[in-house]
């Protein structure tokens, strides 16, 4: 009875295993042979049609075959195709070429002579081309061009996913639009959207922009994207350059995030930043997060840094704006207050409510603080403080005392960027510690005047000037008592002096977080991400590898132009 069951068993297997076969190998039909022959010299087993009215006739599993003349291995199941072959499968997809060899086991064809292959979408040409119908996909490897309704895309090797209507470019891929060139070195494009995925070194030409990628997205249609892996965009006489870099060309926007460099070509000034925005039609750039603006000065580097910084008008009447927390270093000059507001046209750079400046060892507050550069030669000029002025050196020698001199406006000069001669006006007084030549303390000069002229050298007090009745004295130490070696108005701020450029950032600069942006560390599903672009298509709002939407902050940035 087993030996029964087995055997009954061991039957049904090979019946089923026969019958699967047969499905999964359905024979080539003839549906039009036309003229009948055989050559059994030269293709030995072989059945051959040639046209007559009509063309040669074959189907196979939805497919229909059309050409002159076909050689049909029947047992072998395939044949070899001559002369007007074309292939259609369904209504949207028609293969035309010289030859083709088509395999009804494998569903495989391989067509050459000058191939086309159209469906709705798209017309690819080449030499030669394989397709196979079990995956849905059409593969070249002798260079190829593929037109739609939108670009002209040429590549030395590419391969069409019928069913995704997907093609992967590889090897010399450029795109030729009458707007802009696309060059790559794979590129993943979708017939459909006309979207377009990049991989390794890319480059973008449009008429007002380039960009430089080698990882990133492309809307063909809009000329928006975003790249991912060592972008740059050249835009407006602005480089960009960041780990996720967005463009798009019809709101005149391009954004950037993380390790962010704009550079200035015409002015040779950088912004480096976390996060910013350039705005074209406004020609205005924000930044914020760790944000600094670089200008080279007499080859001295000017750094100024605010939580935000703001940046517009055309390259010759640039405005620099740095608000809240602003600070700035340069190696014998360096500042802090609440904002900093640079004007290019004019020269003047005005330091905003509770400014302090540092000269060297001076310190110098006031109401307000201008810093004037000469327009020829960039070079710092003059110095104004106004309203309170008052200037505060530590002793050298001492190391106790502090050499004071105050008014109710500064005036200074500058040659070759260093401060030569500081004028103090109106109700100055002056505090000074006087030394011989063998640094013993002389005495303590306590003056009043109407006007003091300090000249400098190496930013250190070189000499005083006292002008127009001046009334003090110069008092022995032990005379002087502590109470009477500060002027009323004195405050001491050297804890807060800037000393390197990094110290302009404080520890939040130092520990802010950076975005995770999808797709440096870990791939990116394009499908899955293009399937969900296409939900969203018509939405303002661009997906952005950034794990969120990405789009122009116009409610920001308009009151950062007032």
């Amino acid at each position: 009875m087993k030996k029964v069951t087995f055997l009954l068993i061991s039957v049904f297997i090979s019946a089923f295993c026969i019958a699967q076969n047969t499905e999964e190998k359905k024979q080539i039909n003839i549906i039009h042979g036309a003229n009948f022959t055989k050559d059994e010299v030269e293709f030995p087993g072989a059945s051959i049609f040639s046209k007559d009215e009509k063309q040669v006739q074959f189907e196979h599993e939805g497919a229909d075959l059309f050409c002159d003349i076909a050689i049909y291995y029947q047992k072998e199941n395939r044949l070899k195709a001559v002369g007007n072959v074309r292939l259609k499968q369904g209504d949207s997809v028609q293969l035309t070429s010289g030859k083709v060899d088509y395999d009804g086991n494998l569903k495989l064809a391989k067509a050459w002579d000058d191939v086309l292959l159209k469906n709705t979408d798209m017309t690819l040409m080449t030499d030669t081309l394989r397709f196979d119908r079990v995956n849905q996909e059409a593969y070249y490897k002798d260079f190829g061009t593929v037109i739609d309704s939108a670009n002209t895309l040429t590549s030395e090797i590419g391969k069409y996913f019928m069913e995704l209507k997907k093609y992967q470019f590889l090897d010399s891929v450029h795109i030729k639009n009458k707007e802009y060139t696309l060059d790559s070195e794979q590129l993943d494009y979708y017939t459909s959207s006309k979207n377009a995925y990049m991989y390794g070194p890319s480059t973008i030409r449009g008429k007002t922009y380039t960009i430089y990628c080698e990882r990133g997205f492309y809307d063909t249609k809009i000329e928006s994207g975003y790249g991912i892996k060592n972008t740059k965009i050249d835009y407006n006489n602005r480089v960009i350059e960041g780990d996720s870099v967005y463009f798009n060309k019809a709101q005149e926007f391009a954004s950037a995030t993380n390790n962010i460099i704009v550079t200035d070509t015409v002015n040779d000034g950088v912004i480096k930043a976390h996060y910013a925005e350039v705005f074209k039609a406004k020609d205005s750039l924000f930044a914020t997060k760790k944000a600094v603006s670089i200008a080279l000065m007499e080859k001295d580097s000017l750094f100024i840094h605010g939580d935000t910084l703001m940046v517009t008008g055309p390259p010759e009447e640039r405005t620099l704006r740095a608000f809240h927390n602003a600070k700035f270093f340069k190696t014998d000059l360096s500042g802090k207050c609440d904002s900093i507001h640079s004007e290019q046209k004019t020269g003047i750079t005005q330091l905003i409510r509770n400014p302090v400046l540092w000269n060297g060892e001076n310190q110098m507050t006031g109401d307000s603080i201008h810093l004037i550069s000469d327009l020829k030669t960039e070079k710092l000029d003059s110095l104004k403080v106004l309203e309170n002025a008052f200037v505060i050196s530590l002793d050298s020698i001492s190391q106790t005392g502090y050499n004071q001199a105050k008014g109710k406006d500064l005036f200074g000069q500058f040659e070759d960027n260093a401060l030569k001669i500081i004028d103090l006006v109106k109700n100055t007084e002056v505090i000074y510690y006087m030394y011989d030549d063998d640094d013993e303390l002389i005495g303590i000069n306590k003056t009043i005047c109407s006007a003091i002229r300090i000249t400098m050298a190496n930013n250190e007090i070189e000499n005083l000037t006292f002008t127009t009745d001046p009334d003090g004295d110069i008092f022995p130490d032990f005379e002087l008592p502590e109470n009477s070696r500060k002027l009323k108005g004195f405050i001491w701020r050297g804890d807060e002096r800037i000393l390197t450029k990094d110290d302009i950032f404080d520890e939040d600069d130092l520990n802010v977080k950076l975005v995770s942006i999808r797709g440096i560390d870990n791939p990116i599903d394009i499908d899955a991400e293009e399937e969900e672009r296409n939900k969203n298509e018509g939405d303002p709002v661009n997906v952005s590898p950034n794990n969120k939407a990405t789009q122009p902050k116009k409610t920001n940035s308009s009151k950062k132009q007032q």
